[in-house]
């Protein structure tokens, strides 16, 4: 079998990519998740979370030895140049990990779902690209409802990553998400057919 598409998911934080993950998966889509593979990469015993202790200090961890991911959000955000040096531990890593997840895929495309995808230079794996979209203001909103943070924080942390517009330039497929979630069952149900058919003209 030929290899399968290879189409990127992405968007700001708060956007709901979780949602529209799950809208791929419910269709027998493969779904290859960076965020969870880069949870793996930091868990106790793996050579990236050593990197980040030598990095950031004993305080980023807790007293298990598990990463404290609220400490160390807080400081990679209120200072960029720590941001760029927990990237560079990472994304390599994830890179990797997503090659040799993709190397075993049999399937017409597969999603793989990479908050920072313009950031980390991994579109150029990607054949086709799907941003879901919202306003700043709703990413603000959201996150600082979901994490319990306050709004200076919240701001902080979507205006650190690439700005709406940088994404939408990358974009093949945007998925509108400010509305209710059930707007998002058609506008994936069409793009899942669309790559099913483009993925069928390929072989």
């Amino acid at each position: 079998m030929s290899r399968p598409l290879v189409v990127g998911l992405t968007g700001g934080i708060g956007s709901g990519k979780s949602a529209v993950a799950d809208r791929f998966r419910a269709l027998d889509v493969p779904v290859i998740d960076t965020d969870v593979i880069a949870r793996e990469q930091v868990s106790p015993g793996q050579p990236a979370l050593e990197q980040i202790r030598a990095t950031f200090g004993d305080e980023c961890l807790q007293s298990d030895g598990s990463l404290d991911r609220a400490e160390l959000r807080r400081r990679v955000f209120a200072q960029p140049r720590l941001r760029a040096a927990l990237e560079a531990i990472l994304h390599p890593r994830i890179r990797q990990e997503v090659s040799l997840r993709l190397a075993t895929l049999e399937a017409s495309y597969c999603v793989v779902v990479v908050p920072l995808l313009v950031e980390s230079g991994m579109t150029t794996m990607m054949d086709r690209i799907v941003v879901v979209d919202v306003p700043e203001s709703v990413q603000v909103d959201r996150v600082q409802r979901r994490d319990d943070i306050d709004a200076e924080l919240a701001a902080r942390i979507v205006t650190a990553q690439a700005s709406r517009d940088k994404r939408l330039a990358i974009a093949d497929y945007v998925i509108n998400n400010a509305g209710p979630l059930e707007d998002l069952d058609a506008q994936v149900a069409h793009i899942d057919w669309t790559l099913r058919s483009e993925a069928a003209s390929r072989a």
